[in-house]
């Protein structure tokens, strides 16, 4: 196992949204994610390792004008100060590439989600009320100002820091979640998302939290570089096999 990531153990979730005829229950095997999002430190050794990621190297294919903005706005002191805070207004393109470099990977939406339904207590939260309630009113709350260092963000069960309430955070397959319009199926997704009723249409209504991470990574794009945007990596666990639904 690489320093700093946590085993989670095999297992599954209910989808929010599902097809008609689709799984109740996904799957997810055995796999390694980082403890902490991924700091501003770390990302920093990677664009010195590898420079065509640099604000003023990067393409513009590969991240908008925000791309680390906060970076500009603390030279020339360097990274004092925001140095152990998440790193943000990363593109999903760089993100790619930080854990290509780390020999890793970004999670995808199913392991994401999986780990997210965690408390400090619990594998899965279930019905807990307290901690629905906890999530829903970071997810309400504006965007923090000041950052906090990923060592000091709240920890869940399986040892995972800072996934709700710090950053929205990077999967390698948020636009598996991009709806067209272009079909009649298209179309009736679309408006159950985005109505005023749309968590109605969800497997779970009362999941808000996860309603409005689909939503979130509906309305990405993979240059888009966001202050409220961060990532951390995942890897592999060779032979890791899931469990039945």
């Amino acid at each position: 196992m690489q320093q700093g990531m946590v085993r989670i153990e095999a297992g599954g979730y209910t989808p929010l949204f599902r097809d008609e005829g689709g799984p109740p229950f996904i799957a997810v095997d055995a796999f390694l994610l980082d403890q902490y999002p991924v700091t501003n430190g770390e990302f920093a050794r990677f664009v010195a390792s590898e420079q065509r990621w640099a604000p003023q190297n990067i393409k513009p294919v590969f991240a908008d004008s925000n791309y680390l903005a906060q970076w500009r706005e603390v030279a020339p002191q360097g990274l004092e100060g925001i140095e152990n805070q998440p790193v943000t207004n990363v593109s999903w393109f760089a993100a790619r590439a930080y854990c290509d470099w780390r020999g890793k990977r970004l999670p995808n939406v199913d392991e994401w989600e999986y780990v997210a339904m965690a408390s400090e207590e619990a594998p899965t939260v279930g019905d807990d009320p307290d901690f629905q309630a906890r999530v829903l009113q970071w997810y309400s709350t504006p965007a923090i100002t000041r950052l906090p260092d990923v060592q000091d963000t709240w920890r869940n069960y399986w040892g995972v820091h800072g996934l709700h309430g710090v950053v929205w955070e990077l999967v390698n397959d948020f636009n598996t979640a991009l709806v067209s319009g272009e079909s009649r199926a298209d179309s009736e997704l679309e408006n159950s998302l985005f109505c005023g009723a749309g968590a109605a249409a969800a497997v779970d209504p009362s999941d808000y939290a996860a309603f409005m991470r689909y939503a979130f990574r509906s309305s990405y794009g993979a240059r888009s570089s966001i202050s409220s945007m961060g990532f951390r990596c995942a890897s592999d666990v060779p032979g890791a096999k899931g469990v039945n639904p």
